[in-house]
């Protein structure tokens, strides 16, 4: 007996060894260190295991190739502009009041230039994103950039992979980045016929595979669409059936998505380049900002809509587009109405929603009703929970599932992006948001927010203090391991 005792000792002391060794040997933050280490301790070989998918970080020469593709030359500009921004025509072009600073934060912090006078659609059904798309690819005339998370050999993945190989065979130069792990199924030669009509197809960074990739997290979470540095999309939505809601678990998906035309397409083209020369040093494009040139042709647009495009990934410790969600929760003087599938704020960001609800500011945050990963989700309720309780109006999307990443501010300014209000999106995923300064556009996406609250179920602190205990103690079990979800 006494054997099987140290036994199991020496068991316990070499586990805990190993979990201190295995989180401590790579930075992370206070938060996500204790959260491995718990599941370390308590789950030792499963959750070894689970850490191998989960918990490792991208190997030092690919962030450090991330890095180098940041330096597209846009220095010029930024400077130009940030003259601009402190000069007393700010007004002049339509930045909204009191957005001079966030325009200057995203400048000092992701090269973020200002963009004017684009025109943009909102677009919030899938059938309709995809009719406008093909359209605009149908009039390529010199190249197409896409790269999305998920790009599926389902049906209308098919019929994207068609369309673009018939204009990799009329000449167009057609470039394609995938993430394998969002597009679990989807074999590289899928896009062969592509690459033999002289299209280019690559998974990012080279992670050809999910199982040999064996890494869960860091992934491309981007979803970015550029046709003739003329026209470009971004929001939410990727390339699968599910998206035009062929599939039943989720039903309808709801989310939004953006078409710019304009000189914004130049912040979704300088960042596609960026991830290309990272993904495929080899055939690397363009890397200097250029206007005039093949990939910033000079914009011909006469919109009213200015706006910045902003990435955010794990090759930078800024967490730039958490900021910007920060700057814009505390800039707010009347609403903030947001949109998310996943409510897994870190305190920072928690504790600035809970002082605006506190100053008696309008929050309201929409939630789907459904999971589509259920650690996620009881963790996005365990928040929501707490949300509830300083009186922000929180709402369950009954009509399908809710995958909109949406945030409106006084009815001034907005975002909308690929970043969804988690640690995922903050920390450990490549994202990209649009912040828009246009009442028009607030005001629009405030319209859309009203008309999904007649689909919706307004959720009482009293509704969830009635939840089961076995419920409650799921939330607060996914809430541990909120850091890394």
């Amino acid at each position: 007996m006494n054997w099987v005792h140290i036994i199991i000792e020496i068991i316990v002391a070499l586990n805990s060894l190993a979990a201190i060794v295995t989180v401590f040997r790579e930075k992370r933050d206070i938060a996500a260190t204790w959260a491995w280490l718990l599941v370390l301790f308590f789950l030792p070989v499963v959750g070894f295991i689970f850490y191998a998918f989960a918990g490792r970080k991208l190997p030092k020469g690919k962030m450090f190739q991330l890095r180098k593709e940041t330096k597209i030359e846009l220095q010029r500009v930024l400077a130009r502009q940030t003259q601009e921004l402190n000069s007393d025509h700010t007004a002049a072009d339509k930045v909204v009041e009191d957005a001079s600073g966030m325009a200057t934060m995203f400048m000092n912090a992701d090269s973020a230039f200002l963009s004017h006078r684009n025109r943009v659609k909102l677009i919030t059904d899938g059938k309709e994103l995809f009719h406008e798309m093909f359209q605009d690819i149908e009039h390529a005339k010199k190249h197409i950039h896409i790269e999305f998370y998920t790009f599926y050999a389902d049906e209308i993945g098919h019929d994207v992979l068609h369309l673009l190989e018939k204009k990799a065979a009329e000449g167009v130069d057609v470039r394609v980045i995938w993430d394998s792990w969002g597009s679990m199924g989807t074999k590289t030669k899928f896009f062969d016929h592509l690459r033999e009509l002289g299209g280019h197809a690559s998974p990012f960074l080279g992670t050809h595979s999910p199982v040999t990739d064996f890494r869960l997290n860091f992934r491309d979470h981007r979803k970015i669409v550029v046709i003739d540095g003329q026209v470009g999309y971004t929001g939410g939505f990727n390339i699968g059936d599910q998206y035009l809601g062929r599939k039943k678990k989720f039903g309808y998906w709801r989310d939004t998505h953006m078409r710019i035309a304009g000189s914004g397409v130049y912040g979704l083209q300088a960042r596609f380049i960026r991830d290309w020369n990272a993904t495929e040093p080899e055939h690397s494009i363009d890397k200097v900002f250029d206007p005039g040139s093949t990939y910033f042709p000079v914009a011909k647009v006469n919109g009213n809509t200015s706006l910045q495009v902003v990435a955010s990934g794990p090759d930078s410790d800024t967490e730039t587009i958490k900021l910007g969600y920060l700057k814009l929760i505390y800039s707010a003087h009347r609403s903030i109405w947001m949109q998310t599938p996943y409510l897994i704020p870190d305190d920072s960001v928690l504790d600035a929603l809970r002082v605006a609800a506190l100053s008696g500011i309008d929050v309201r945050i929409m939630i789907p009703h459904m999971p589509d990963h259920a650690f996620v989700y009881r963790a996005t309720q365990y928040y929501a929970r707490q949300c509830a309780k300083w009186g922000i109006q929180i709402y369950n999307y009954d009509a399908g599932f809710l995958h909109a990443k949406t945030m409106v501010v006084d009815g001034k300014i907005s975002s909308v992006g690929s970043a969804n209000m988690d640690f995922r999106s903050f920390k450990l995923n490549f994202e990209v948001n649009t912040f828009l300064y246009d009442e028009k556009v607030a005001e629009k996406l405030e319209d859309i927010f009203k008309a999904d609250i007649r689909k919706s179920t307004l959720q009482t602190s009293k509704m969830y203090d009635e939840q089961s205990a076995w419920l409650k103690f799921k939330q607060y079990f996914s809430r541990l391991l909120s850091p890394i979800l």
